[in-house]
């Protein structure tokens, strides 16, 4: 069969050789998958198949391995990456990314978020995670939201690929999970959830994503589901509450790794640089759109740049902003606006007096903020204050 596809003539002998070289080719579908592995994973570290066949029967009399078994590490995992952004960059975040393989290698977590502003990073540390922990999994996947598939389709996309090679098609990806060991990234999650709701509400239709994430941390299997989202889904809490393999990482900026940025666009006055990157939060997209802005206007000065220390300027992150608040309801735009007012970090058991929303309201509307990582609290004398983001201040203030 591979003859005829191919056009050429495959033997035991050849396979591998052949198959490698037309990996570039979207006439093979693993191939397809491979070249785009190529260019975000470590190429020595993927193997289209072994120098041996092995046959069908083989592989369904094989039973499932742990993933700390010898026999599982020495099985090249078949991997499809076609839905992964294509990143110019990646910043080193090694305490998150430990954080991520203790959860999964370790405590065998079944289902993770990692959640934060537009262009944090999300995509880069998943992608930093697979290269990393690639030779644990059978399968891996990664899949985008971004056109709001059904789940029914999402799930069908899904045993599709696991069942690629599979003597016999299972029927739930529930029994793929549990029959080998599998590695699945959804990314922008964020697109099943409603825009001018509070956070994490389903789309009319979606609710049962919501029922298929709880079943992927209540039901007993040995793969993981990774979501990537603006936002920390509410199926999360109560997971995490029971103490379920379910774990959410808050992704938020650089800190110090942030220099990197800064020193790769050529800035100067380097004793500034603490300060500018303190302004944007070490959030990477800000940071390098704000760093390209110094070089255009100002010569690579961050001196001249930060000479106006009263305002933060947003120029081209006004756009990204903009994008976020649009997801936001009536309630949370109006507690940011309070937020915005307001010179200090905010004690949030005493709201103000004319305020529209009852106590009840404003809180929903802080813990929806928090979701979506724009209000973050900071502990002063025993209590917790809130704040808004001050970048999202700026905007909302020159709005």
């Amino acid at each position: 069969m591979l003859s005829h596809i191919l056009g050429e003539d495959i033997k035991q002998s050849n396979v591998r050789s052949i198959l490698e070289s037309k990996a570039v080719s979207s006439i093979y579908n693993f191939g397809n998958s491979s070249q785009i592995v190529n260019s975000k994973i470590n190429r020595t570290n993927i193997h289209i198949c072994g120098e041996k066949r092995q046959d069908a029967e083989e592989a369904k009399q094989r039973s499932p391995s742990p993933p700390e078994s010898p026999q599982n590490k020495e099985r090249s995992p078949i991997i499809d990456l076609t839905d992964a952004p294509e990143l110019p960059y990646y910043y080193d975040r090694t305490s998150q990314l430990s954080t991520l393989k203790q959860w999964i290698l370790q405590a065998h977590t079944r289902l993770i978020t990692v959640y934060g502003l537009s262009g944090i990073g999300k995509s880069a540390i998943a992608l930093k995670l697979i290269e990393q922990i690639q030779t644990e999994f059978d399968y891996i996947i990664w899949l985008s939201l971004t056109n709001t598939p059904a789940l029914s389709t999402l799930q069908t996309e899904l045993k599709q690929f696991f069942g690629r090679s599979q003597p016999t098609p299972l029927p739930t990806v529930i029994d793929y999970f549990r029959a080998s060991r599998c590695l699945v990234i959804l990314d922008d999650v964020q697109n099943i959830f409603k825009p001018g709701e509070l956070a994490s509400q389903y789309l009319a239709g979606y609710e049962d994503y919501g029922k298929f994430f709880k079943q992927i941390a209540t039901s007993s299997h040995q793969s993981c589901l990774i979501l990537l989202s603006w936002e920390k889904p509410r199926e999360m809490i109560a997971l995490e509450a029971l103490n379920r393999p379910a774990r959410t990482l808050h992704l938020k900026g650089l800190g110090e790794q942030a220099v990197e940025i800064l020193r790769e666009k050529g800035l100067t006055d380097e004793e500034k640089w603490s300060d500018l990157i303190a302004l944007y939060q070490s959030h990477p997209s800000w940071l390098n759109i704000i760093a390209s802005t110094i070089v255009e206007l100002f010569d690579g000065s961050v001196s001249r740049f930060l000479a106006d220390t009263n305002d933060i300027y947003l120029g081209d992150i006004e756009p990204i902003l903009e994008s976020q608040l649009e997801h936001l309801s009536k309630s949370e735009k109006k507690v940011s606006h309070w937020l915005a007012s307001q010179d200090e970090a905010v004690d949030i058991s005493q709201p103000p007096a004319d305020s529209e929303l009852s106590q009840s309201q404003l809180w929903q509307a802080l813990q929806s903020l928090a979701r979506r990582g724009l209000v973050e609290k900071v502990p002063v004398g025993g209590r917790s204050l809130f704040f808004l983001n001050p970048v999202f201040k700026a905007y909302i203030e020159c709005r």
